[in-house]
């Protein structure tokens, strides 16, 4: 048997390369925007909006590939994505946020600029939120609404970050509270003796909660403290 030599070899697979190229680059590139947000009951629900932490799928039937889209979904539940016209499958990924793992799915028909929602079931709500500075200290008062009577919160964070990025990786200041119950709850976190809260211009703050058994937290809205 002979070996072909490896500049040939490496001729043919440079040519492939240049042919499969050249008919990418014959179709056009995608013009429609999905603009989407998961939600409970029609509100929008905060998570961690850093790391690409949270993703939705996009899957498209029909096609040989059958290989998934993923959006990477923003602190406010909100996502947004590209796309060829057609129908898809909007489903949340599997073990990933801070809602019932049903792998939740909708049905959306993407035709120029398209909005849909992706409901889901969290095991905890926050609302009624106040959070305030007082010197150094940062107070907190809000309602935790447990959704799913047999989930348990593992703990609540009270967050502060210079940015308008807040969640439990991106913060200069955090606080987790443990043995917390659904209801009202008020807390407090003290950042005298932190450096970066003694030089930020700008401060913001958010609380989060933490089910048992679930990578995510849900969040409250961002609050400006300075």
């Amino acid at each position: 048997m002979k070996i072909k030599h490896p500049k040939y070899i490496l001729s043919i697979a440079i040519v492939a390369l240049a042919l499969t190229s050249c008919g990418l680059d014959n179709y056009d590139a995608p013009q429609s925007k999905l603009n989407g947000k998961i939600t409970y009951n029609g509100l929008a629900l905060g998570v961690r909006g850093t790391g690409e932490a949270v993703q939705v799928q996009l899957y498209q039937d029909g096609y040989d590939l059958k290989n998934h889209i993923s959006v990477y979904v923003g602190q406010d539940g909100t996502f947004e994505a590209l796309l060829f016209d057609g129908e898809y499958k909007l489903v949340t990924r599997d073990n990933n946020g801070p809602w019932v793992n049903k792998r939740d799915t909708v049905i959306v028909n993407v035709k120029g600029n398209t909005e849909v929602e992706l409901p889901v079931t969290p095991y905890f709500t926050i609302s009624d939120e106040t959070l305030s500075l007082n010197g150094s200290v940062l107070n907190a008062t809000f309602k935790i609404n447990e959704i799913v009577s047999t989930a348990q919160i593992e703990y609540v964070m009270l967050l502060v970050s210079k940015t308008t990025f807040v969640d439990d990786a991106t913060n200069i200041a955090r606080k987790d509270f443990t043995d917390q119950q659904a209801g009202s709850v008020t807390l407090s976190l003290n950042m005298e003796e932190n450096k970066d809260f003694a030089s930020a211009k700008v401060l913001f703050a958010r609380v989060g909660v933490k089910t048992v058994g679930t990578d995510q937290a849900v969040y409250s809205k961002i609050v400006r403290l300075k």
